[in-house]
């Protein structure tokens, strides 16, 4: 009986231990995380893209408590993409390990993943990094939905952002919002 005892008192001792460092961790600002930020250009002085699954560029910040400890810029291989660039968008910066998206706005599709995730999504304008301290500090609002439409297209394309998906061959493509092509 006495070794169990010894047992029992040996296993809460190390679990005291690593609730000692945990506390002590998170004290001294050590609670990492890894942001991406939707960007018109590379670095910290870019500023945030309005698109997320078409802009150009995320910077995936990494904060160790609100100190920016690293940054990485990632190209949008999606921001070309005819269709599905919202999921593609978001599968790359996940594979990333972010535990939160800053941007413009997010559509549906890329909605859905981060939320299947469990990844946040916030909105923000600005540099990358006013809105980085911004997230630090707690100032930013989280999405609780989509903001943009399905489709966006690219500017100049002649598609349009209509809001007809799924009611004709020829919704969402420069017709406009509900209506079909016949």
């Amino acid at each position: 009986m006495k070794k169990i005892f010894k047992t029992i008192d040996d296993e809460i001792s190390k679990l005291e231990k690593v609730k000692m460092d945990l506390l002590k961790e998170k004290i001294e600002g050590g609670e990492k995380m890894k942001i991406a930020v939707s960007a018109t250009g590379k670095g910290l002085d870019s500023q945030v893209d309005m698109r997320f699954g078409r802009c150009p560029n995320f910077v995936i910040v990494e904060l160790d408590g609100k100190e920016i400890k690293s940054t990485q810029d990632v190209e949008n291989i999606a921001a070309g993409q005819m269709g599905g660039a919202g999921i593609t968008s978001s599968q790359l910066v996940a594979d990333r390990g972010v535990k939160a998206v800053i941007t413009g706005n997010v559509g549906p599709r890329a909605f859905s993943v981060f939320e299947q995730l469990g990844i946040k999504i916030y909105q923000g304008s600005g540099t990358v990094k006013e809105v980085v301290e911004k997230f630090a500090d707690g100032k930013l609002q989280e999405m609780k939905g989509a903001t943009g439409p399905m489709f966006m297209g690219k500017p100049g394309s002649g598609q349009g952002a209509g809001i007809g998906a799924g009611m004709g061959s020829g919704a969402g493509r420069g017709m406009g919002r509900g209506q079909r092509s016949v």
